[in-house]
């Protein structure tokens, strides 16, 4: 699925209410620079959180030092550790100092797939292409992406998002998976019937 370069998308894309953001860059590439190699995959599947209104939102307790980066500019990564276990990451949105982003829950890969299938691999068992970024912590396992890409600026660092011209065709929301509050709000969106989702997928 090699497709050509495209232009990161610029920070007014990000600039905007959070669940248009969020159903937005399905389609769009996420790309990271590494010294290993590079590698890029188009979003299929997101995840909107917004506010200190948002139980499940990192802002929720108010301003920290963990979710600084929620209450920034836009269009910057926010990369946590997540049970001490997965690194997520996030699209910061909004206006600054309105605290909003948009996790990356799931890609099809793109360009890099020989160094994805190095990063997933456990024990010699190979991963399947389709389940390479299937779910936030494969996600940035596959993509290389860690706590030193937190803050990245999304329009022109080494971690990226990009407008490659992909057309999607049906797209479907409802409830966030993977949280314990929240979790009736409709806030989760999805290339409907991608074999890369990682929910439930109609």
């Amino acid at each position: 699925m090699r497709t050509p370069r495209g232009k990161p998308l610029p920070r007014r894309f990000y600039n905007r209410p959070t669940l248009e953001v969020a159903k937005d860059l399905l389609g769009k590439v996420l790309v990271h620079h590494s010294a290993e190699g590079t590698t890029a995959g188009m979003i299929v599947e997101t995840e909107a959180y917004i506010g200190e209104d948002d139980p499940a939102c990192h802002a929720a307790p108010g301003p920290t030092k963990r979710n600084a980066p929620l209450y920034g500019p836009p269009g910057f990564a926010y990369v946590y550790l997540n049970y001490g276990i997965h690194y997520l990451v996030n699209a910061v949105t909004e206006a600054d100092g309105h605290p909003a982003a948009v996790l990356l829950r799931a890609l099809a890969p793109i360009d890099g797939l020989a160094l994805m299938r190095q990063r997933r691999a456990t024990n010699g068992r190979a991963v399947a292409d389709a389940d390479l970024c299937r779910g936030p912590g494969n996600l940035t396992r596959a993509m290389g992406i860690v706590l030193a890409d937190n803050l990245l600026d999304l329009t022109s660092s080494r971690l990226c998002i990009e407008d490659r011209g992909l057309a999607i065709e049906r797209v479907s929301c409802g409830p966030r998976i993977g949280i314990r509050v929240a979790v009736d709000r409709p806030w989760r969106f999805w290339i409907s019937g991608h074999t890369s989702v990682s929910g439930r997928n109609s």
